[in-house]
C-alpha cells in the first residue's frame, strides 16, 4: 500500500472516530427520549430588584399526542432537569395559586408560547431553569433546552454607535443603546446631545428587547472633542429606587484644512 493510501486510511478513521465521539456526546447531552422542546435564549441576565420577561414557544416530539383542547399548565424547575426526584426545585407551576418565585405565563400554552414574567428578581435566582409541560396524558421537561439566566446588581453600561464618516460637513447617525430585560420596566436614556431624546423599544431576533435613543448630526469644527455621555436609568423596587450606568465617548472630527498660496507682490 503506497503512503498516500495509508495516509487517507489514517484521515477517514480519524473523521469517522471524530464523527462517533461527537455524536455520542451530543446524545449524552440531549438524549432522543426527550418529548419537548423550547424555543428561547440560551442565556439571558437580569437585574436585580427589575423584572425579567423570557421569550418562550415550544414544540413536542413527533408523534407525543399534545392537545390544545386540554388544559394545559407549565413548569419551571431550578437547578434540575428531574421532575420527579426534585420536587423542592419546581419554583413555578402554573397549576398552583402558591410558588415560590414571582412568576406568572404570559404566553398561551394552547398556542405553544410558553412567554414567562419574572416580576421581581434577585441575584439568588442566577441559575440554570428547564421548563415543562404538563397535557395529561401527555407530560415531559424540555430537558436538551437549559436556559441560563444571571443576576447582577449593577446594570451593564449602555452602548454609544456612531455611524458614517467623522468628517467636517459630514451627517453620522450616533445611537445609544441599553440592554432591557423586561419590556415592562424598560430603562430611561438620557445624553447629552439633546434635551429630550425619544427612546424607542426594539425587539431584538431572539424576542428580547432594546431601548434605544437615536439622532443625525452634520458636523462642524466644533464637534471635534465633543463628549457624549449617556445614561441609562433602569428603574427597579417597583419603581422606588433606579440604578444608573453611563457610557462616554469623545468625537474626533477630520476638518478640512484650505490652504492659502501667498504672492509676495511683484516690484516694478
Amino acid at each position: 500500500m503506497s503512503v498516500i493510501s495509508v495516509q487517507s486510511v489514517k484521515m477517514v478513521t480519524a473523521i469517522v472516530l471524530l464523527s462517533v465521539f461527537l455524536v455520542s456526546g451530543a446524545v449524552a447531552v440531549c438524549p432522543e427520549e426527550s418529548g419537548l422542546f423550547i424555543t428561547a435564549p440560551k442565556e439571558m441576565k437580569a437585574l436585580s430588584g427589575s423584572c425579567l420577561q423570557i421569550p418562550c414557544n415550544f414544540r413536542v416530539k413527533q408523534g407525543e399526542k399534545f392537545s390544545s383542547a386540554r388544559t394545559t399548565f407549565g413548569v419551571w424547575i431550578k437547578s434540575s432537569r428531574n421532575f420527579a426526584k426534585t420536587p423542592n426545585y419546581v419554583i413555578f407551576n402554573s397549576s398552583r395559586m402558591d410558588n415560590i418565585y414571582p412568576m406568572s405565563l404570559t404566553g398561551d400554552l394552547s398556542q405553544k408560547n410558553c412567554t414567562t414574567l419574572f416580576s421581581s428578581v434577585n441575584t439568588s435566582y442566577t441559575d440554570k431553569y428547564f421548563f415543562r409541560i404538563e397535557n395529561r396524558p401527555f407530560k415531559a421537561t424540555a430537558i436538551c433546552d437549559p436556559l441560563q439566566i444571571t443576576v447582577k446588581d449593577s446594570p451593564p453600561r449602555p452602548s454609544i454607535e456612531i455611524s458614517g464618516d467623522l468628517k467636517e460637513k459630514q451627517s453620522v447617525t450616533i445611537t445609544c443603546s441599553a440592554f432591557t430585560p423586561c419590556p415592562h420596566s424598560p430603562p430611561e436614556l438620557t445624553w447629552t446631545l439633546q434635551q429630550d431624546p425619544h427612546n424607542k423599544i426594539e425587539e431584538n431576533t431572539d424576542r428580547t428587547f432594546t431601548t434605544k435613543i437615536q439622532t443625525t448630526v452634520t458636523l462642524s469644527d466644533e464637534h471635534d472633542g465633543f463628549n457624549i455621555t449617556c445614561s441609562a436609568r433602569y428603574p427597579v423596587n417597583e419603581g422606588k429606587d433606579v440604578k444608573t450606568a453611563e457610557e462616554r465617548t469623545t468625537l474626533s472630527v477630520s476638518c478640512k484644512i484650505i490652504k492659502y498660496l501667498l504672492l509676495d507682490p511683484v516690484s516694478t
